[in-house]
């Protein structure tokens, strides 16, 4: 009997027509621009438009904030102020209690995830 693995990912972006977007470019001051960065991988993202399990969204109002998750751990960036991500702490998270930090950043991610916009339908209401 062979068994399968079901995958989900997911992918909350920073708008790259947000105000919050064009800030953070002002504040982190380097010429790859945080929207050059996310156009960038909404074109690898289009890459994959006909596989299933994996979505995206648009989150307009936190650019500050990259989160991997895997199940039980996660890799969290909170992004400081004037860095770009790759400058910027990495905290490996493990769930070891109800509550806890690593609840508190699901719960976070969650409710960023519940307010975003689908980049597919996004991206089909620019073209129309």
């Amino acid at each position: 009997m062979s068994q399968w693995l079901v995958l989900r990912l997911t992918f909350l972006i920073g708008d790259p027509d947000s105000p919050v977007t064009a800030a953070r470019e002002a504040e982190e001051g380097v010429p790859l621009t945080l929207s050059t960065r996310i156009a960038v991988t909404l074109n690898e993202l289009e890459k994959l438009h006909e596989v299933s399990g994996i979505e995206g969204r648009f989150e307009t109002g936190h650019v500050n904030l990259s989160v991997f998750r895997f199940d039980d751990e996660m890799i969290v960036t909170p992004i400081l102020a004037r860095r770009v991500g790759h400058d910027s702490p990495m905290m490996h998270l493990r769930r070891r209690q109800t509550d806890g930090m690593f609840d508190r950043f699901t719960a976070h991610v969650e409710e960023l995830w519940s307010r975003g916009r689908d980049i597919r339908e996004a991206r089909q209401d620019a073209q129309a």
